[in-house]
């Protein structure tokens, strides 16, 4: 009986011991934590001008690391020193786990569409780009520069006193032209007198080029010179700063880097693009397959803020006017020589 009584005692004193033991790692358990949500990683290849370029490709990652502050993403980028490095560049990102892969320029085009092609469940972007077909992973932004550089080139073609003034092309391709010939019709619409001196420098990337056009279009008597150039157009800036004439900038607003000879810069907003596309990402939208284009009306383009520094407010108050009649569409600009001949007609 007393050997019963003590086998039953300790049979009740395990159970106890279990439950005890379970009551002890309840707690650990409720303090698990589901596991935390990985932020989207996205990164971008430069264009040659590298991300200090003062151009597209400086306002793309700034557009990037907006998004890291205030989205939480983690931001990335690889620079392209040439143009054979951007396959290599592109497939390190895709590599490296990158949720969306951004390619900064034109003329990186066929590289992006090919490595869309052979990475089909990677999510690709590009700007300044669009595509017959577009692959259902691959999305295009484009922006209207052409309004930015009507706006600029009717700033230049009312404050010349010389009736000159100039333009200078990075490379000669259609978003080139599109601030060409958008320049040259403002140019004009202000002042139908005004000769304007245009060359292509077959670079973005080499500022001596940009030095060595400007000291020219300056020499010849141009005083306002424009340039969509990337950092080639950063040489035009330093002969401007040098002679003391006047110059318009381009992408970014490039007061800072001349503030008594930039009056104006035609800006594109690569930023904001880059940050909207972030944006609807991390909200579960995916616009691939199809193409954005950003022009006035979406607050793609503009002139630069610190404009009413130099330029005089009664052409500014002509500019906003401007900008209405653009938006409405009762201001056509040409985007092309064949548009801006037909409009001269």
């Amino acid at each position: 009986m007393f050997k019963k009584g003590i086998s039953l005692l300790l049979a009740l004193l395990l159970v106890v011991g279990m439950l005890a033991g379970c009551a002890q790692k309840a707690p650990e358990q409720a303090e698990k934590q589901e596991p935390t949500e990985k932020p989207l990683k996205i990164a971008m290849v430069t264009d040659v001008g590298g991300v200090h370029d003062k151009s597209f490709n400086e306002s793309a990652w700034e557009g990037l690391q907006r998004a890291e502050k205030e989205l939480g993403i983690k931001a990335g980028y690889q620079e392209s020193k040439q143009e054979a490095d951007y396959a290599d560049n592109l497939e390190l990102l895709v590599d490296q786990g990158n949720d969306l892969v951004w390619g900064i320029g034109f003329l990186m085009g066929k590289q992006v569409k090919e490595a869309a092609e052979n990475y089909p469940d990677q999510k690709f972007a590009i700007i300044d780009n669009a595509y017959k077909e577009t692959p259902k992973n691959l999305m295009g932004v484009l922006f209207k520069e052409q309004e930015a550089a009507f706006l600029v080139g009717y700033i230049a073609g009312k404050m010349t006193k010389t009736n000159k003034v100039g333009f200078i092309g990075g490379m000669d391709f259609d978003v080139i032209h599109r601030f060409h010939y958008g320049y040259k019709a403002g140019v004009k619409y202000a002042n139908p007198d005004c000769e304007v001196f245009e060359q292509y420098a077959g670079a973005f990337d080499k500022p001596a080029i940009g030095r060595s056009i400007a000291e020219s279009m300056y020499g010849n008597g141009a005083d306002i010179i424009f340039h969509a150039a990337g950092d080639t157009g950063n040489g035009m800036i330093e002969v401007a700063k040098e002679k003391n004439k006047y110059a318009i900038g381009v992408d970014k607003d490039q007061n800072k880097d001349a503030p008594e000879n930039v009056i104006t810069s035609a800006v594109k907003r690569v930023d904001n693009a880059i940050f909207n596309v972030a944006k609807d990402l991390k909200e579960g939208k995916w616009q691939g397959g199809s193409t954005v284009v950003y022009g006035l009306a979406e607050g793609g383009v503009d002139i630069a803020p610190s404009s009413n520094k130099l330029v005089p407010k009664e052409i500014l108050d002509e500019v906003e006017q401007l900008k209405k009649k653009i938006v409405s569409g009762e201001i056509k600009i040409p985007q092309s020589k064949e548009e801006y001949e037909s409009m001269m007609k």
